[in-house]
């Protein structure tokens, strides 16, 4: 293998993709396209990373004939037949288009917030000699399910607490209501910048350091995030449990204004509360000029928070809004940063305005809940090719399958459109009917599109 300075496209894609070029209809000239999220949990997608992807992976000069030379050996060893890379249309595309790829790539706008079952992006080859080109970039730009599932979660956690605090607080505090804690927790730096990023379309908290500078690097955002000093098992826990106090008080002090978040369940976290917090540095966390937002990390978050906001409300007091819900000292707040996914957060919601808590008092913080308990079937997500032009005709490409009805794919040449303001996936042209039987053991017969380009 070549010692290389750039990743080669030619390789970022499924091993059986290699052999497709062969498995095309003779003159096959264009395959077309497109990405999609077929359901799952969330009714919409929030569209995301795409420009990362292209401008990561696919923007300006990508195939080289270093490249080729790579590829060739490598499939020769993988596929122990030399015959099956399709060197001859990587060369093509080096001499022809200067190593750039003859693909056309449209999508919805990044941000945007689309109905599930909807056309997202199209793709579809622009050099009649690279049919297979199209969906051999199936593998990296499939990747994008990920950004996309992560926006769309945290922006159904945004809705969860702009919810309960429209209902019991003050929804001009959402964009700092749910911090990304999830950068270790990551399967990579790239997931988790990428993940990171996709959370901040939502919030402005974070301590993914990733997603901020891939913000500024390819979305050209100077600063996407923030956050603010705060203390780790290791730095409370390093003090010995009999120094406990003096842990807390050393923030206290080397913090001396701002916010500052404390983790407070290192040994029992409601007697740091109520003894430490509440009662033997109370004064200093009143003299402070900033606020002191306590983190408990154990527990039943929905039990463990509410007990938390009742032991801190008993020791430096509380008021109530024009809501009627409870709202801490200005001066004490809460972050629950353990346990919380989509599901758990709205069930601690709940218990605090059951409690009668206004949601102002407390944020959250959001780890593997938020980047990784994600998969590409969590919202359904399929590439699928639905036309394809042989001959100057362009005919339906879909599947069907008898064994799972709501398998079927789209097809024909897609587009989305706003009808009456409402989204909905279109065919590009005029077309006209033609009937054939799919199978005679099935005795049906089903209508496909063809038209003439």
């Amino acid at each position: 293998m070549l010692n290389r300075k750039h990743e080669n496209i030619i390789l970022m894609s499924d091993s059986y993709k290699v052999s497709h070029w062969r498995q095309y209809p003779p003159n096959t000239s264009t395959v077309f396209s497109f990405l999609e999220s077929r359901g799952g949990i969330f009714p919409q997608a929030v569209f995301f990373g795409l420009q990362y992807l292209i401008k990561r992976h696919l923007e300006g000069v990508v195939v080289t004939q270093e490249d080729i030379v790579e590829a060739r050996e490598i499939f020769a060893q993988h596929f122990g037949d030399a015959t099956l890379f399709n060197e001859e249309g990587w060369q093509h595309i080096v001499d022809k288009h200067n190593g750039r790829l003859p693909i056309r790539i449209k999508a919805v706008p990044e941000g945007s917030v689309m109905p599930v079952s909807n056309v997202l992006m199209t793709v579809e080859n622009t050099d009649p000699k690279v049919p297979w080109l199209t969906n051999y970039l199936e593998t990296i730009l499939c990747q994008i399910w990920y950004p996309i599932t992560v926006a769309t979660q945290s922006r159904a956690m945004r809705e969860l607490i702009m919810r309960a605090l429209r209902e019991t607080g003050d929804p001009a505090l959402i964009d700092f209501k749910l911090h990304d804690f999830g950068y270790r927790g990551s399967t990579s730096d790239e997931s988790a910048a990428i993940g990171g990023a996709a959370h901040l379309i939502n919030f402005k908290g974070t301590d993914t350091m990733a997603a901020v500078t891939l913000a500024a690097k390819y979305y050209h955002e100077a600063m996407a995030g923030f956050s603010i000093p705060a203390a780790e098992h290791s730095t409370i826990t390093s003090w010995g449990c009999n120094r406990e106090e003096g842990a807390y008080a050393n923030m206290l002090a080397s913090f001396p204004t701002g916010l500052v978040a404390v983790v407070s369940d290192s040994y029992d976290v409601f007697y740091a509360c109520r003894e430490l917090w509440g009662n033997k540095l109370k004064e200093m966390v009143l003299d402070r000029d900033g606020v002191l937002v306590v983190r408990p990390d154990s527990g039943y978050p929905p039990e463990v928070v509410v007990k938390v906001l009742d032991i801190l409300g008993e020791r430096f007091g509380f008021t109530y809004n024009d809501k009627g819900y409870k709202l801490l000292n200005p001066k004490v707040r809460v972050i629950q940063g353990d346990g919380i996914t989509h599901p758990m957060l709205g069930t601690i919601l709940e218990a605090m305005k059951a409690s009668k808590w206004s949601a102002d008092n407390v944020a959250f913080g959001s780890g593997g809940g938020l980047l990784q308990k994600v998969d590409r079937d969590t919202m359904k997500f399929a590439f699928k090719a639905s036309a394809v032009r042989n001959g100057g005709i362009w005919s339906d490409v879909y599947k069907d399958p008898v064994t799972d009805p709501g398998k079927r794919s789209k097809a024909g040449r897609l587009k989305l459109v706003l009808d009456n303001g409402t989204y909905k996936t279109v065919r590009q042209l005029a077309q006209y009917w033609y009937l054939h039987r799919r199978s005679p053991a099935q005795g049906i017969s089903k209508a496909s599109y063809f038209y003439q380009s």
